[in-house]
């Protein structure tokens, strides 16, 4: 599964560190454990048992790491993980004459909307990201226009972790899946000239902040169904692993504290997003409305509220446009009736007792600056909303 990555790196001869490659082990032995994984074959008809052994090139010091990882993982999936580590992992050896990119930052550049601003300020702030993508049909002619045109031309590397696994749920889990996205990029920051010679990089990984904290819209949207890709409690356990591996690898959400709708506003290079920003994609559905954005899930509302907010003109091709019309071919859509409901609850009970315990916990600090975003962000789809006339 891995041997297209290793493949690719070879090819483009970087050089990685060790650790960088063990911590892509992991996140391709997760990748494959949580495509493989049924919910309603476990107990309680969600949460899954796992329980894996893992081969990387320094098992003493990654398994002296399990119930960190194993926090990690927890935290992501809502599921139970056991994992353990034996020898004969990846370790490349490195290239006769390696390509050390002269890049100062790295970048993920999914095809979205977000990642697409932020490798656009990054460029505008004087900066020179090395941009990461994970090859997905439908994006990947994109992620590659999107980085010719940011700056006159961004370095890119574009990988594809080519899991398959027998027997796969169906529809496949994505509750793991930033986990290879990280690693991708943990690897590519520590191929770069400035890394080999001592220095921090930083690994940018741009989403708003709603999506982000991404709260249960409902009590039926409870635990895993909605996804924790982005959340800073993730970003906190994995920072922690890649400073005890010894990774001088800083993961950073720019936008952790502004909406969709404010990255829009804020955008350093307007031009730049009007022309482009219609051609990104956000849709939870894409493949399945063939390659379209459906219109109705709740990244779809998210970009459409923001385009609304920021005052943007938004060409993207939406298969269902009228939020308003509440028909049977609409009917089998749940999400537009779950924001007005979370709408109907802050307006009833306040936003505090509506985030609940989406912010819970300690290792968030001060957690005001982020239930203040969450507030503009469900002001965005109330003003989308009411535009479209939904009741």
């Amino acid at each position: 599964m891995g041997a297209a990555v290793a493949d690719k790196i070879s090819r483009e001869k970087l050089h990685g560190a060790t650790r960088a490659w063990d911590f892509l082990s992991l996140a391709l032995s997760v990748i494959a454990a949580d495509l493989a994984g049924h919910r309603n074959m476990s107990a309680d008809g969600w949460t899954r048992e796992f329980e894996l052994e893992i081969s990387v090139a320094d098992p003493a010091f990654w398994n002296a790491q399990r119930e960190l990882v194993g926090k990690l993982l927890e935290f992501l999936t809502i599921d139970r993980w056991k994992i353990s580590f034996m020898g004969g992992g990846i370790s490349p050896a490195p290239p006769t004459q390696p390509v050390l990119p002269p890049e100062d930052c790295v970048a993920l550049l999914s095809g979205g909307l977000d990642s697409f601003i932020g490798n656009v300020d990054l460029v505008s702030d004087g900066r020179k990201p090395f941009a990461v993508s994970q090859t997905v049909r439908g994006d990947a002619e994109n992620q590659r226009s999107f980085a010719n045109t940011i700056g006159g031309g961004l370095r890119h590397l574009q990988i594809n972790h080519n899991a398959e696994v027998p027997n796969p749920e169906n529809p496949p889990s994505q509750r793991a899946r930033s986990l290879i996205f990280f690693a991708y990029g943990v690897l590519a920051a520590t191929t770069l000239k400035c890394y080999h010679a001592g220095d921090n990089v930083t690994l940018y990984v741009c989403e708003n902040g709603f999506i982000s904290i991404n709260p249960p819209l409902t009590g039926s949207r409870l635990g895993s169904l909605s996804t924790r890709t982005t959340h800073p409690v993730l970003f906190g356990l994995l920072q922690q692993l890649l400073d005890v591996a010894g990774l001088r690898v800083h993961m950073e959400n720019p936008y952790q504290l502004k909406t969709k709708g404010e990255m829009l506003r804020d955008c350093t290079n307007k031009a730049l997003l009007n022309a482009h920003a219609s051609y990104t994609t956000s849709c939870g559905r894409f493949k399945q409305f063939g390659y379209k954005h459906c219109g109705r899930c709740v990244p779809c509302l998210v970009r459409r509220a923001a385009f609304h907010t920021a005052k943007l003109r938004d060409t993207t091709e939406y298969v269902y446009v009228d939020l308003g019309c509440d028909d049977a071919e609409h009917a089998g859509f749940d999400d537009v009736r779950s924001v007005g409901m979370a709408l109907a609850q802050v307006k009833a009970d306040g936003l505090e007792s509506w985030i609940g315990t989406a912010l819970s916990t300690t290792l968030l600090g001060d957690i005001s600056p982020l239930q203040a975003m969450v507030g503009r962000g469900l002001g965005e789809l109330e003003s989308l909303f009411k535009h479209y006339g939904v009741k």
